[in-house]
This record gives C-alpha cells, structure tokens and sequence, in this order.
C-alpha cells in the first residue's frame, strides 16, 4: 500500500520527561528533513544532531534526527525519528511547525503499525503481540508477547496454510484436469490421513489458549472460607497494604476485592470474599453468594480454616485447604499452616501457588493467544473435518477453501491467487 499522506505522533511517554521521541512516518519525510533540519540529507539509520528550526528558522531544539528510509522500515515507509528534549513547550513547538506542511496529519492510534501490517511488515499476529507487549505487566506476558511479535504464530498458520493449499490444488486439479497426466489422480485415503494429522494438530495447538488466556489474563487465585479465619488479614498480607477492612465483627467483608500481584514474573488475581455462613441479613446475603459465585470461577481457592468453625464445601477448579491463625494454634494438622501476624507459612504457601501457576502456564510452544485466534482455528477445524468426511471432490474442495480462508483470516494474508500460484507451480498446466 502506498499511502499519500505522512503522519506523525509521539511516540514516547508523557510529558515532561527527560527525551521525547516524535516519529515521523510517510512519502514527506525526505522533502521535509531540509526544513526541520537544514540538512539536505541525512545518512541512513544514523542518529544526527540536528538544529530543528521552525518556520522562520529559529531553533526549537538541539536533537537527535534518524532518518529510516522505505523499505527498510518499521512501517515499510520513509521514516523520521526526532528525540528531543521532552518539554511540553518543546514537543508543542515542533508539533505546530509539523502541522504547517502539506500532507502532514497527526497519526490516530494503531496508525503506524497498521501501515506496517498493510505494507507488509507484520502480519495481523505479529501487531496483536505488540500490543500485548506494551501492556505486559509480567515477565511471562513479556515472553509470550515477544515470542508472537517476532512471527512464531505466523510462520506456523501459514504452514498450515501452505498444506491445505497443496491438498487443495490437487483436488482442483483432480476436477479441472482429469485429462492430464501430469496431474495427481485421486483424493485418497492418503490425503484423508493428511487431513486428520492437520486436524489433530490444530486440536493440540487449540489446547494452549488456557495458558495464553492465564497467562494474559491472570491466574485467579480466590479466598474463601468463614467469618473471621483470617481472609481479609491474609489478602492485605499479599498485597502488601490495607486493602480489605479487618475487624473481629463477624460479616465484615460483604463484596468481593482484588488486587493485581506479580508472582514470580506471573500474573495473580487474588480476590478476597465474605465469610461463608447462614444468614438473615439481606445485605451479607448477596455478598455470600458473590463469595460462591466466585469460587466456581476461580483457579485455585484457598480455604482458611481456623480450627474452630466448621469449613465450608466449596465448588471450584481446584481446592487447597490452609490452616489460619498459627501463632494461637499449639496443635495444628499436617497441612499448610500460616499466621498473617508474624509471617510464619507465607512464604511456603506462595512456593505452592507458585509451583501450580508454574504448571498452568508453561508454554512448550506456539499457543493461540486471542480469542479471535480460537474462533478462526476452530471454524478451520471444524472444515478439516467434514472435507475429511465428505464422499464428493466438490464439497471436499469447498470445505478446504474455507479451512485456508479461516487460517489466511489469522494473519490478515488471503490472497485469492495462492491456489493458481500452487497448481501451476506443481503441475506444469498449458506447458
């Protein structure tokens, strides 16, 4: 895509700060660095301390201009970076006198990485994990986020695209050029197989979004258990401030609370809950059923038992018991066992959710990370299987452009000249 319009935007953090970052990106860049700069060139991908002038020549800034020519580009076009000292009055200058030139528009957001992804540099993944990677807030978001940004999601969608669209040429083929020899003849048992392993593996690949969705969303730890075991104390322990209100009234906490921890470079949702019991205030009532509603929902609940309430029965994923109160209890079961007063048991309990938020997040290879991703993999499969199915070419055939189309949807790569590229390549057709 050649775009007719050049656009610029900040794009460092917010003012003041030490350096300012404005990026420049289109076909004006090259006529305007003469006149932000005085320079009639600068020498590619090298940083250059410029006097950036305004429009009567006086300076607005001593800074550094790198100059990134199309192709090689982060948005395949002529690219402006200007770092500059990150004054409001500054950045404000130079955005005035940006505005003075033709064709000069100030970019909306996703602009440069969209027209990166439309001239090609990225794909439709490849710009959902650098959206991703701004907003990670831990290491494992961090990994996940690069390792999509740097193409492993693209370079698996698009092999198996290229298997479908083999299989799928030779249906064609089999359909539009029975008459030539060169041409495979069947769609058989074999390529039936190749449809299943495809298949199967996509179901495996498709197994992966719960780590990608922990992984980004949070693991979701909840704690629950009766009035006054501890659970507010506890919860404003982990998040290291007061957080929930503890009392020894029973019923204090009546709505759920969460904070955002990082453990061990991954995301921890804890939630705190009102103490499970019976009761005829209508009020507690409500936040009782909020308490279960969020166990059912959650990763792992923790149960605190105080040695001196019954516990209650909780539905949940996952369910780890914990003495509360050690530094009153002489005799406590042989079970996790913390006191939020002195710190006895923290530690070891947070090794415990660590050891299972370990193992719910461990990434051995490529995962879908969007839900987006889900429902193009799935209506994929979902194709695979009934071309598998079907005891006619025709209806295999369809079903097969419709699995392509879904994988092309991924990463934003349909072209309808995939399929005549492909049986022209193979099967040497009007030689």
């Amino acid at each position: 895509m050649r775009s007719t319009t050049t656009i610029y935007a900040l794009s460092s953090g917010t003012l003041p700060a030490g350096v300012a970052v404005l990026r420049i990106s289109g076909p004006h860049v090259p006529a305007i660095i003469p006149e932000l700069t005085g320079r009639p060139l600068l020498e590619p991908r090298r940083a250059v301390l410029c006097t950036v002038r305004d429009e009567t020549g006086a300076p607005i800034d001593d800074a550094l201009c790198i100059h990134f020519p199309a192709p090689a580009s982060f948005t395949g076009e002529d690219v402006l970076e200007v770092q500059l000292h990150g004054s409001r009055a500054v950045t404000a200058a130079l955005f005035r006198r940006l505005a003075m030139f033709d064709g000069l528009e100030p970019a909306e957001a996703g602009a440069f990485t969209m027209r990166a992804f439309l001239n090609g540099r990225i794909d439709l993944t490849a710009a959902e994990a650098l959206s991703d990677l701004i907003v990670a807030e831990t290491d494992a978001q961090r990994r996940l986020a690069l390792s999509n940004a740097d193409g492993a999601q693209r370079r698996l969608y698009e092999g198996w695209r290229g298997e479908l669209l083999s299989i799928w040429a030779r249906i064609e083929a089999d359909l539009d050029f029975s008459d030539q020899d060169d041409v495979p003849p069947e769609f058989g048992s074999l390529v039936r197989e190749q449809l299943a392993a495809l298949e199967a593996r996509i179901g495996i690949h498709l197994d992966g979004y719960r780590i990608a969705e922990t992984v980004n969303e949070g693991f979701h730890l909840v704690v629950a258990g009766a009035p006054n075991t501890g659970k507010s104390s506890l919860f404003n322990y982990l998040a290291k401030r007061d957080v929930a209100i503890v009392t020894e009234i029973p019923g204090t906490t009546r709505d759920l609370i969460e904070v955002r921890l990082d453990l061990d470079g991954k995301l921890l949702r804890i939630t705190d809950t009102a103490g499970l019991r019976a009761t005829s205030d209508p009020v507690e009532q409500i936040g009782v059923e909020r308490a279960r509603n969020a166990t059912r929902g959650a990763d792992l609940v923790i149960v605190l038992d105080d040695g001196a309430q019954p516990v209650p029965d909780i539905v949940a994923e996952q369910v780890m018991i914990v003495q509360s109160k050690a530094d009153i209890r002489p005799h406590l079961p042989a079970s996790p066992a913390i006191s939020t007063k002195t710190g006895f048991g923290v530690d070891d309990l947070l090794e415990k959710i660590s050891a299972i938020l370990d193992s719910r997040t461990r990434i051995h290879d490529t995962v879908p990370s969007r839900q987006r991703h889900v429902a193009h993999l799935e209506r994929c499969r979902e194709s695979l299987a009934r071309a598998r199915q079907s005891p006619a070419f025709e209806l295999a055939a369809e079903e097969l452009r419709v699995a392509a189309d879904s994988l092309g949807r991924l990463t934003g790569a349909i072209d309808v000249e995939d399929l005549l590229g492909d049986i022209f390549s193979r099967f040497c057709i009007g030689k």
